[in-house]
């Protein structure tokens, strides 16, 4: 069975609706008007709240380094007719693609304990005397909110270089606490990696501290730490490749500069030889000259190999070109500390007028 008046036409429901809509409007617009000191004083206390946290919030300072990463090429192509020649002496030159670090796995080196903790174990440019961990704890307060605990005031942290177990295991595992806190902050709060182009190989490394010296020094220090890890592991192979050679080389040489010797000490030894003693020369002296022959062949192959890994180490190389330092005066968000209040005068003037409509609402279903 229809309700309501059968003649009303769909615009003159529609025109009710709307008369309804402005009635109740004017009526909330209404109470909302006789509440307006509420509302003035509500959102002036939210100005002089985002005044207040301007003058109490610490300026953050953020320092940038921005580098291209361009992997090094794997020793294939012109190089593939030299690789066989070190199976000569049991080496691998190479020439396979591949490696532990591909893509965008660099990234992954910034978030990593050992590599900050390095970073954070390592003096100040300008304090050689300071750790960059000990300009943290000191910023950040720490000993203060440590006073009960004399264990944690009197902590010691070394050197990276010059770190040794310490004899307490208390206190070993005391130190590695704490620094596995610091670690966990650092990536939280005060450490950012990105690439700002997934298609080019720039990396950005950010790093924001309310103290300007660690802001710097931190960044500088976790850029150094991770690009020259990362260099090392790439070329690990490569380098042991020249060391060996190198030292298989040199070996070789020694070996064939004896021999030489030997064949001339046996010369000098035997003046004026009888010849019908010359057993007694020509023996040594043939051996000798045998085996610096041999070696010399031996060595000239070595060479060629130890050129051939050298290169083979050049290409696999990977090449870290900084574009962007952090330099002082570092950036800050001062620039941006008059949008505080502006954001908490709006913040405070529609929080009080949801909570007063609220109010309202509740009162009138219940009454």
């Amino acid at each position: 069975m229809a309700t309501g008046h059968p003649n009303l036409l769909p615009a003159d429901q529609e025109e009710t609706s709307l008369k309804k809509l402005f009635v109740v409007f004017s009526d909330w617009r209404s109470y909302l008007w006789t509440k307006w000191r509420v509302i003035l004083c509500c959102t002036l206390l939210g100005g002089l709240i985002g005044f207040a946290y301007i003058y109490l919030k610490k300026p953050v300072y953020t320092a940038d380094t921005t580098f291209v990463l361009e992997n090094g090429e794997s020793s294939g192509g012109g190089l593939g007719q030299y690789l066989g020649l070190a199976s000569m002496v049991g080496l691998d030159l190479g020439g396979g693609g591949g490696g532990i670090f591909q893509g965008d796995n660099i990234l992954e080196l910034y978030k990593s304990r050992a590599m900050i903790e390095k970073a954070l174990l390592s003096p100040i440019a300008g304090d050689t005397t300071q750790l960059l961990i000990n300009r943290y704890i000191e910023f950040n307060q720490l000993k203060k909110k440590w006073a009960s605990q004399p264990a944690l005031v009197n902590l010691k942290f070394a050197a990276y270089e010059k770190r040794t177990q310490a004899k307490d295991m208390a206190t070993l595992r005391l130190r590695d606490s704490i620094m596995g806190k610091v670690v966990a902050q650092i990536n939280k709060k005060y450490l950012t990696v990105t690439k700002p182009n997934q298609r080019l190989d720039i990396i950005r490394v950010e790093v924001k501290a309310p103290d300007e010296t660690f802001a710097k020094e931190f960044n500088n220090q976790i850029v150094k730490t991770v690009n020259d890890f990362y260099i090392q592991t790439k070329t690990k192979k490569a380098t042991d490749n020249v060391n060996i050679l190198q030292q298989k080389t040199d070996s070789v040489r020694e070996v064939m500069d004896g021999s030489i010797y030997t064949a001339v000490a046996a010369t000098d030894a035997t003046p004026n030889l009888n010849p019908t003693r010359q057993v007694q020369r020509m023996v040594p002296v043939q051996r000798a000259q045998f085996s610096a022959e041999t070696n010399k062949a031996v060595l000239g192959e070595l060479l060629k190999n130890l050129e051939m890994s050298k290169v083979s180490l050049r290409k696999e190389t990977p090449l870290i070109q900084v574009i962007d330092q952090p330099v002082l005066p570092l950036k800050d968000d001062a620039d941006y500390m008059f949008m505080y209040p502006i954001a908490a005068v709006i913040m405070s003037f529609l929080l009080i007028i949801v909570v007063l409509l609220l109010r309202r609402s509740i009162l009138l279903k219940l009454s």
